[in-house]
């Protein structure tokens, strides 16, 4: 196992790729602290899931976009695994609905801004006092990041490249810790995201612009996180990878 005895922390870690985050890192020994913001069922069933894939985890309910939860979530975290954290993945984020300019007010701005962005921020922040050298942090961008992203969708793509630069930022500022920190970009995944958001004929004419022909999952996306996390990874620093089967390129 290639994170036996390692510390993991997810943000958003309770569904979709959060929770395929969750579980593979059960799967290589790590413990792992799932953290939801509202629904505890969804939270529970990835308790569920890594404890039956032979993982230790809790749950943590909290709005990582909000500094006094994120410290909530930290003290948790080191409560119940001892005093370092080693793997941060931050999951949590998302479009929230779909807007023009002309249709975004300040509130709206301020919130995509606020859960995908300074909630990296919060987290980073939280968690690196007590990462020791070769932790991992991986920050999840979006391929809409480098695009500019689909319609209606300019405040969230705007708020994943800022991911993507704080990320190369990070790299730099904690290297010489020998802390690494990268992003993953993905593409067109099938998660409850774009059954939300995006319209079925969309996302069949995305999936045939790929040249797999197909959507990503979020098992595949979950691999590259624990790769991202594991001593295998151990020169990649400030990367943005993409992960959308050839529908990009960078």
């Amino acid at each position: 196992m290639r994170l036996k005895n390692k510390v993991a922390i997810v943000t958003g870690g309770s569904r979709d790729i959060g929770r395929s985050v969750s579980v593979k890192l059960a799967k290589e020994g790590a413990k792992v602290v799932i953290n939801y913001l509202s629904n505890e069922a969804n939270a529970e069933e990835t308790l569920r899931q890594v404890k039956e894939a032979g993982g230790e985890g809790i749950i943590v309910k909290g709005d990582v976009s909000k500094a006094a939860d994120v410290a909530k979530l930290v003290e948790a975290t080191r409560a119940a695994f001892g005093e370092e954290i080693h793997i941060l993945a931050n999951v949590a984020g998302g479009l929230v609905a779909r807007k023009t300019t002309l249709e975004i007010d300040e509130e709206f701005f301020d919130h995509i801004m606020d859960i995908n962005l300074k909630s990296v921020f919060l987290s980073v922040k939280a968690v690196i006092p007590f990462m020791p050298s070769g932790g991992s942090i991986i920050n999840f961008s979006s391929l809409a990041g480098r695009d500019g992203g689909g319609p209606g969708a300019s405040i969230y793509a705007t708020s994943k490249g800022a991911v993507m630069t704080y990320t190369r930022a990070l790299a730099k500022e904690l290297g010489p810790k020998n802390i690494r920190v990268n992003a993953v970009a993905p593409g067109m995944i099938a998660t409850t995201f774009h059954d939300t958001f995006t319209k079925p004929e969309a996302r069949v004419n995305v999936a045939n612009a790929t040249s797999l022909k197909r959507e990503g999952t979020a098992d595949e996306v979950a691999d590259l996180v624990i790769y991202l996390a594991s001593d295998e990874a151990s020169f990649l620093n400030g990367n943005n990878i993409d992960i959308n089967g050839g529908l990009s390129f960078s």
